[in-house]
């Protein structure tokens, strides 16, 4: 018989991230990116790609789960936490980022139960998709997720703290963003009970 052990405290951090956009130039693509680059030491960001995904239908899933659908419950439950960049659809969730969460919330095991999460969101408008993260936050109480609090990383004017190749180069942003992260990593110590 072998029994469970409490992860080390100080083990490495995976990170699972979902960008709620398909755009070859997003500026969340470009978001978890730079989140990549500024992550603390310790820390590593994999992104994961949610085109693959199929609509929702509830028959499908009673029938056994697609393999693209299995494979992203898989990673999510498997990460040390999970970290959002979300654009914001008329003033809400897009329909990408909405659909995974739907696919993965379903019982059992739903990936999101206790999982440390952090949200953040970059858009051309000033509110940088709060909206969006507003949203994000009512679903995933719901699932019981341990939600990072403010203060919340929400990039407005994107085109002016982005370069041409979607690098992220405003230095006060960048600077806010790692803090982000280094609270994202206490929050999933202390989750490990570190």
């Amino acid at each position: 018989m072998t029994t469970a052990t409490a992860p080390d405290a100080d083990a490495p951090i995976r990170v699972l991230g979902l960008s709620g956009s398909l755009r070859k130039g997003s500026f969340n693509t470009a978001l978890l990116r730079a989140a990549g680059e500024l992550a603390p030491e310790g820390m590593r960001i994999e992104p994961y790609d949610l085109a693959a995904i199929p609509m929702y239908n509830d028959d499908i899933r009673q029938a056994g789960y697609p393999e693209p659908v299995a494979a992203m419950r898989t990673a999510m439950r498997d990460a040390d936490a999970i970290l959002i960049a979300s654009p914001e659809y008329n003033r809400s969730v897009p329909a990408l980022l909405k659909n995974a969460i739907d696919w993965a919330s379903r019982q059992p095991d739903q990936p999101f139960d206790g999982k440390p999460l952090a949200i953040m969101g970059a858009s051309r408008g000033a509110l940088g998709a709060a909206f969006a993260n507003h949203h994000l936050r009512q679903i995933f109480v719901v699932l019981n997720a341990v939600t990072l609090g403010g203060p919340e990383v929400m990039v407005g004017g994107s085109p002016d703290k982005f370069d041409d190749a979607r690098r992220l180069v405003h230095e006060p942003t960048r600077t806010f963003l790692a803090a982000h992260l280094e609270r994202l990593a206490a929050l999933v110590r202390s989750n490990r009970g570190g």
